[in-house]
């Protein structure tokens, strides 16, 4: 009986490791998100609705890939408005609205509109929420929210890839999901 040594990784590993690219970039984005500094609700509550924005982004130009567009977007007007004085959750939240109208101006499709703007109010609301409540409240809140943000994540992934871009949707609950986990370890620590 001859043995054989085990053979070294193929390329078809090494490709099924590169389609996996979407989960290294949300691992890095979350590594960063918690490394950052001091996390408070509203800086939680502006990774929600850069994500919300960036779903509702790739809907209303019908163009699913405009998800990716939007996290630059969203990022740059968080700068923007903290340059400016001017509550970057405010101006993430009117974005998101603006890109609402944009979607029915275009008479994109209604049902694929219909679910991103539920998917606003739902998280919009629960981060106003979050920002009402005394610090560590909100803190937990909003972490749940980011992590409901994973879920819908996965949802998008399973049901409804014509959205979003499937790539960001991966990236997206590999972001969400350990962020959200340690803000509310980082919450209950301080």
């Amino acid at each position: 009986m001859t043995t054989r040594p085990h053979p070294a990784p193929t390329r078809s590993r090494l490709a099924a490791l590169a389609r996996r690219w979407p989960v290294a970039v949300g691992l890095l984005a979350a590594a960063a998100f918690l490394l950052a500094g001091p996390l408070g609700p509203a800086d939680v509550a502006i990774g929600v609705l850069v994500a919300v924005a960036a779903y509702l982004a790739g809907v209303a130009t019908g163009r699913p890939w405009m998800a990716w567009v939007w996290c630059a977007v969203g990022t740059a007007l968080v700068v923007a408005a903290r340059l400016a004085a001017v509550s970057p959750v405010l101006v993430n939240g009117v974005a998101a609205v603006v890109l609402v109208v944009l979607g029915v101006a275009r008479g994109v499709a209604r049902p694929a509109l219909l679910r991103q703007t539920a998917g606003l109010v739902l998280y919009g609301g629960l981060v106003l929420v979050a920002l009402a409540l005394p610090p560590t409240a909100g803190l937990v809140l909003a972490a749940l929210t980011l992590a409901g943000h994973g879920a819908w994540d996965v949802w998008h992934l399973r049901r409804h890839r014509g959205d979003v871009s499937p790539s960001l949707a991966e990236a997206c609950v590999a972001l969400d999901v350990p962020a959200a986990a340690g803000v509310l370890v980082l919450a209950v620590l301080v």
